[in-house]
């Protein structure tokens, strides 16, 4: 979007869904689900604006979760295809899950063997698998790396003592991020190496999130083709669970600048917050983009920005702008969409964004959050 003029009068800090991109990625996903017969699932813990959950229906398989909640959530708001994968499964949750779930994957083979005769008794019977660790790492940030030493995410080959449990129906494994194809066939190839001798006996292999699908630059051609090495080769039905992928670059976090200061350079507060409303900058760490704005000294005006929290290093990063900037301009974050609603918080008493969606040239609030919402989290 070019023209932003319809979106000052929304009360900052706000998330907008940009509603014309989320559906040109959808339209990319459904596509690769009809050149490789793969389900795609859109991971929640990256993206879960449920209010926009039927229009992803439309174009791809379901939903996966990292949890109950996640998992209710699915169900009650897509409706489609509902799988599940945790570190490890809670007593008093399980039996819930067992009704909502389609599929349950196990971290561990003593995980399956706590909770087996629980699935094997229930009415709905899922179908279950057990996540692998390929013991292959493609990762620079060790935050992100499920292959990273000492992890405990995924089980290895070396924890099959007496081969494939029975039961298990599938299996699973998710090493990406923000990655190509080409990490995945890499990935592949490692994981076909170490557990070959179990895919003719599954029904099923999931091969996690992290694939970039949407991105301007991704090798779809290179998916498909190792997906279908897979389905042709061993006659199993191949899941893929993006999520950046499904709302990449489609929103913006809206905010204004509060005050501006010098301290050495010029530094301007806003209303927004790294710490509160976008983690991820202090977290990965990363600098997001802003619309119209550029590398410090880039432009004429450079500017520090921080956010209105006490905490000193509650900065979003150096940017350079054509004009000095002033108390009441807006400024747009963007690909704001993925791992900040789904992250944000109220440190300091800082209020939660407005979520919208814009569209058609329309801008339509889908929540807005209050004093009760930071009370009620306490």
């Amino acid at each position: 979007m070019n023209d932003f003029e319809q979106l000052m009068s929304v009360k900052t800090p706000a998330y907008i869904i940009d509603g014309e991109q989320l559906r040109k990625n959808l339209e990319i996903l459904h596509q690769v689900e009809t050149a490789s017969g793969a389900h795609i699932l859109l991971a929640q813990k990256c993206y879960s604006v449920y209010q926009t959950y039927p229009l992803i229906g439309k174009y791809i398989s379901g939903c996966t979760a990292s949890g109950l909640y996640e998992a209710r959530l699915g169900h009650e708001e897509m409706g489609k295809e509902n799988h599940i994968f945790s570190p490890a499964y809670s007593d008093d949750e399980f039996d819930e899950i067992l009704d909502i779930c389609d599929h349950i994957s196990f971290n561990s083979v003593s995980q399956w063997e706590k909770f087996r005769h629980r699935v094997q008794n229930s009415a709905k019977k899922p179908s279950c698998g057990i996540r692998v660790n390929p013991e292959h790492s493609t990762q620079s940030h060790g935050i992100y790396d499920p292959c990273a030493p000492f992890s405990r995410l995924g089980a290895t080959r070396s924890s099959f003592t007496n081969g494939l449990p029975d039961g298990i129906e599938g299996l699973h494994f998710h090493t990406l991020c923000e990655q190509n194809a080409d990490v995945l066939a890499e990935t592949a190839k490692a994981f076909e190496k170490k557990f070959a001798d179990f895919l003719p006996k599954i029904n099923w292999l999931n091969m996690g999130g992290g694939h970039h699908i949407t991105r301007y630059d991704y090798d779809i051609d290179l998916l498909v083709k190792t997906v279908k090495h897979f389905t042709e080769t061993y006659g199993v039905t191949i899941y893929l669970e993006p999520g950046e992928a499904v709302a990449l670059n489609a929103g913006w976090l809206a905010a204004t600048v509060l005050d501006t200061v010098h301290n050495g350079m010029d530094i301007a507060i806003l209303d927004a917050s790294a710490a509160c409303h976008m983690p991820d900058v202090l977290e990965m760490p990363y600098r997001p983009n802003i619309v119209s704005a550029g590398e410090p000294n880039e432009n004429p005006y450079t500017y520090r920005l921080g956010g209105n929290t006490c905490l000193a290093g509650d900065i979003i990063g150096d940017y350079s702008f054509d004009y000095p900037l002033k108390s009441g301009d807006r400024l747009f974050f963007e690909d704001m969409a993925i791992y900040s609603i789904v992250k944000n918080n109220t440190f300091n008493g800082m209020a939660l964004p407005s979520i919208y969606i814009y569209e058609n040239g329309e801008v339509e609030l889908l929540r807005q959050f209050g004093y009760e919402d930071f009370k009620n989290r306490l």
